[in-house]
Order: structure tokens, then sequence, then C-alpha cells
């Protein structure tokens, strides 16, 4: 993918009149994690439709909500990038979740994306965190764009980080 294509990566601000998109962002990462339950296709929605509501929440409660953007590539809606910046003993900026749509994964989209962050982060002295699923496939790119273990978080989430120095 050239340059050209990447400027026509966009960040919005989320509204609640994002939030049926956000579902469908939201459902379409998650349903392969279902595909063996074997539930009719009304009780999937409905049970992920809860999930998402339930992270939503989650999401807007603990964390600040400034920088929860919907990413636009060639002015559609693909996924969402949402960030949070914690200023304690050091400047962390923290990716709360970044998800994009099947259809836009693999195009190099989500790392433009990363390296925007990682510029920001030099910009600022700052370091760069996310949380990650142990057998995410995502945590390769991490690790290639520098990221390395933090800490283990739990028995399923690790901690990364990427710093400028």
């Amino acid at each position: 993918m050239s340059d050209l294509q990447f400027a026509s990566l966009e960040l919005k601000t989320h509204s609640e009149a994002d939030l049926p998109f956000l579902l469908q962002l939201y459902i379409s990462v998650r349903r392969t994690e279902f595909a063996e339950a074997n539930w009719s296709e009304l009780q999937l929605n409905s049970f992920l439709s809860e999930q998402f509501s339930a992270q939503y929440r989650y999401y807007c409660q603990y964390y600040s909500t400034d920088r929860f953007d919907i990413v636009y590539y060639q002015n559609q809606a693909i996924g969402r990038l949402f960030v949070d910046c914690c200023l304690d003993a050091r400047l962390d900026i923290r990716i709360v979740d970044i998800s994009l749509l099947p259809e836009f994964r693999g195009l190099g989209l989500g790392t433009a994306l990363f390296r925007q962050l990682l510029n920001e982060a030099k910009t600022l002295g700052a370091s760069v965190s996310i949380h990650v699923e142990r057998d995410n496939p995502a945590k390769v790119l991490y690790e290639r764009l520098g990221f390395t273990l933090k800490t283990v978080t739990d028995e399923i989430y690790l901690l990364m980080e990427w710093r400028c120095d």
C-alpha cells in the first residue's frame, strides 16, 4: 500500500451515532471465537451485543474518551482506535482498543495507525502500551513494531510496551 493510500486514513471522535457501527465492528471481531458454540445467529448476536454494551460502558467509565476514534479509510468507517493518555510518574499512551473490519486487516492500515501513535510518543517522550491476549495473532505485529513484554496481567492478558529510548 502506498503512502498516498495511507493518507486516506482519518480518525474522527466517535459519538453515540457511531454505536451501531461499533457494535457491527465488535461482532465482526468476536464472532469467530464463538463459532463452535453452535448458537443460532440470534443467540450469538444477542450475546455479543450484551458483551459490547458491557465493554463500552467499562471503557467510558475507566478511560478518558477524548480520543475514542472511528477509523475512516477513503471516507468509509473501517475500525476504531481508542486511546487513553496516562499522566502518572511518566507519560504513557495506552491503546485501549484497536480493531478493523475483517476486509481491512492485513493491508498495513493497522501498522500505519501504530506508526502515527509511535511518532506522537517520540515527540512527547512517552511510552505506548497495549494489553493483548497471549494467543492473539496481532502480538506478532506488536513485537515487530518494537513492543516488548512489560508484565503478565493474568492468565489471559499480557501488557506490552513500546519505549522511545
